[in-house]
């Protein structure tokens, strides 16, 4: 990168030398053709008010010190005088450009190169009170002759300027690189590389990226530590029990406890690996789903009946309140919500209470409330509810077979679906969790 930086702003600065001498050399030329022209209209206008003008009166005037050429026309454009030459050997000038824009106009000029490129010609010609014409004309060097003589002091002009700009360009492409390397070097502590402004979004963006990066790979981290944890604590249970049963240690009535409790923890091995293999297809899935128009009270309803048997188990009631509404999303994750948060409402519950699910809509949402009379929340605790594998009550949670990833994927499932989550719980008198749909 640094080769490449290099190089291109050496190019650039070797480009725009180029090119400035190039309009200096257009701009001075210009300059000199106008300085020129002035000079032929000032002695033009100076021999044209001599009275009576003729080749007498115009050798009177020393041509040799301005290196000048006069030439006498008459009204047809035959040559009467010429400074350089025999007139009775020149033809007729009426034809050439600054002659007839002086008949037509009262004065003319013209520039004409010649063979060798070297020098250009320059005329000027005025048309005299008694009609004739009266041309100066002066050679003077081409633009071609100009860069040529100019051309071994700008050869070492521009190669004292392109190693001055190499010097210059290694020094900037120095001072702009250097803060990304020591960023490279150091980047857990880039806050503190000293660097210029036009840097400082792109800082800010990696360090907002690397600590995204540190917190997912510690999230990870704990996420297999707990999924270890949490898979190891039914497999040595299941291990433990099969193991009694088959060295014959155990009785009857041992044996039916025993497969029970082996049962029971196969249970909740399968319901922990389902909601492991769940939110792991959540978090890496990418593509939108198609959406549907879902009837949320319905979809509340149909919940219900689900888990009636398990709120029966543990004398939990239900009460449903509101009218159909609908909203937007997938019927497969709308159901994952309803069916964790009643889940919960009904696990984390006291004997005899009751579950309240509410719905109903504003101008701007669809709101869908599940409120419970459990043993509630505390403040400390409503910081990290929705934290895989983490739960309020640990003993009440593996007693009634909870896995601690419940609220995880609703929370997931709420992010994919635009929703808004909102937790009030008071600790001993329940939990309210609310999730704010968007209107479709």
């Amino acid at each position: 990168m640094k080769k490449k930086l290099n190089f291109q702003l050496t190019s650039i600065a070797i480009l725009s030398i180029l090119l400035t001498m190039t309009l200096i050399l257009i701009v001075y030329y210009d300059l000199f053709r106008q300085q020129v022209m002035e000079e032929l209209k000032t002695v033009a206008r100076m021999l044209s008010n001599v009275e009576n003008l003729s080749e007498y009166s115009v050798r009177d005037y020393d041509t040799e010190v301005d290196n000048m050429r006069i030439t006498l026309l008459d009204k047809e454009g035959n040559v009467i005088y010429d400074t350089d030459a025999d007139a009775s050997f020149l033809d007729n000038h009426a034809g050439r450009p600054e002659i007839a824009a002086a008949y037509e106009h009262g004065e003319g000029e013209a520039i004409r190169m010649s063979d060798t490129l070297s020098e250009n010609t320059f005329y000027y010609a005025i048309c005299l009170n008694d009609g004739g014409i009266l041309r100066v004309a002066k050679e003077a060097r081409s633009i071609f002759s100009v860069l040529g003589s100019m051309v071994p002091s700008l050869i070492v002009i521009t190669f004292t300027l392109t190693i001055l700009c190499a010097v210059i360009a290694r020094f900037l492409t120095k001072s702009l690189i250097q803060p990304i390397e020591d960023m490279a070097n150091d980047i857990e502590h880039m806050g503190e590389v000293k660097t210029y402004t036009e840097l400082e979004p792109f800082i800010n963006t990696i360090n907002s990226q690397h600590e995204d990066i540190i917190k997912s790979a510690k999230l990870r981290q704990e996420f297999t530590a707990n999924v270890s944890h949490e898979l190891k604590t039914p497999l040595t249970a299941i291990s433990g029990y099969a193991e009694l049963i088959a060295n014959g240690m155990a009785n009857g009535e041992d044996t039916v406890r025993f497969a029970g409790e082996i049962h029971r923890n196969s249970t909740r091995l399968l319901t922990l690996i389902n909601d492991i293999l769940r939110l792991s297809e959540l978090d890496s899935q990418t593509s939108e789903r198609p959406l549907e128009d879902l009837d949320l009270y319905e979809a509340a309803s149909t919940c219900i009946s689900m888990l009636e048997l398990s709120a029966t188990k543990h004398n939990v009631t239900f009460h449903l309140y509101g009218q159909r509404t609908f909203i937007q999303g997938d019927p497969q994750m709308l159901e994952e919500i309803l069916y964790n948060l009643c889940d919960n409402a009904i696990r984390y519950n006291v004997d005899g209470g009751k579950v309240d699910i509410s719905i109903k809509e504003n101008e701007e949402h669809v709101i869908l409330m599940v409120q419970d009379t459990g043993i509630g929340i505390s403040e400390k605790d409503q910081q990290r509810i929705f934290e895989r594998f983490y739960r309020v009550d640990k003993s009440r949670s593996k007693k009634t077979g909870g896995t601690g990833l419940g609220l995880a994927i609703v929370k997931h499932i709420a992010e994919q679906m635009n929703a808004k989550l909102q937790l009030d719980s008071t600790l001993g008198k329940g939990t309210t969790i609310t999730i704010f749909f968007p209107q479709k």
